[in-house]
């Protein structure tokens, strides 16, 4: 029997959108639905009361227990992004006196600090994700050391050309095989390229990501009302993989 392809939910960033959850409960709430929906894991930001990203303990803690609440058992991740916090010396100091862990973080390897920053949450026990945003990201993170010890890679091209956005997929696909590099690979897209970076991922036999964060529309350019229907349609994509 095959394993299942791994799917895994982005519901919130710093997206501006009505179904983008920025709250403790209504981040819970959309997990479960994406969670009932297909997805395996999660993938939050936490926000501070006044509606701002955050990696402060407290307001990330807050977000760990709602969402295990609903969903007990299910990974979660949680961002580590120089987008909230750019200093790594604050960052490291932020994310040093956190007392309740996420399962996995994601820990973008183009960041300035972030080997230190991954040595730190290792040393906790937290699984990381290692986030390729760039060709710059892939080769940096071949050249860290950190790969034996991270739980899967991310390949995250920014670009918002789907053409340029699936060459650089595959440069950096390459980049990690040739290093001889065998985690498991979850890719997605940002915006339009999101669902054709997806569609070549499955193809290549990888994980895939979708939600919120990533894209806003289905496959045929209609608006997505919100997470769960993203994940259904990457559920479906999935079956629809399987099947051929």
């Amino acid at each position: 029997m095959h394993n299942p392809v791994f799917l895994q939910a982005a519901l919130n960033g710093d997206r501006v959108h009505p179904a983008a959850p920025r709250t403790p409960s209504a981040i819970a709430q959309a997990a479960r639905a994406a969670i009932d929906a297909g997805a395996h894991s999660v993938h939050v930001h936490a926000f501070d009361e006044a509606g701002r990203e955050t990696l402060d303990g407290a307001s990330c803690a807050k977000t760990l227990r709602a969402i295990r609440a609903l969903c007990s058992g299910i990974p979660i991740s949680l961002t580590t992004s120089a987008a909230i916090v750019a200093d790594p010396g604050e960052r490291l100091r932020i994310v040093a006196a956190w007392q309740e862990f996420p399962d996995l973080v994601t820990v973008n390897q183009g960041e300035p600090g972030i080997v230190e920053l991954c040595e730190l949450l290792l040393s906790r026990g937290i699984a990381l994700e290692a986030g390729l945003l760039t060709l710059d990201d892939a080769h940096a993170f071949v050249r860290s050391g950190l790969a034996p010890r991270c739980r899967r890679v991310l390949i995250e091209p920014l670009d918002t050309g789907p053409g340029t956005a699936l060459a650089h997929a595959a440069a950096m696909e390459e980049t990690i095989l040739t290093a001889g590099i065998a985690l498991e690979q979850v890719h997605h897209g940002y915006d339009s390229p999101c669902w054709a970076v997806n569609r070549r991922a499955l193809e290549r036999g990888h994980g895939i990501r979708t939600g919120l964060e990533d894209v806003t529309v289905l496959p045929d350019g209609s608006p997505a009302t919100d997470n769960a229907a993203l994940v259904a349609t990457a559920s479906a994509l999935i079956r629809s993989h399987k099947a051929s």
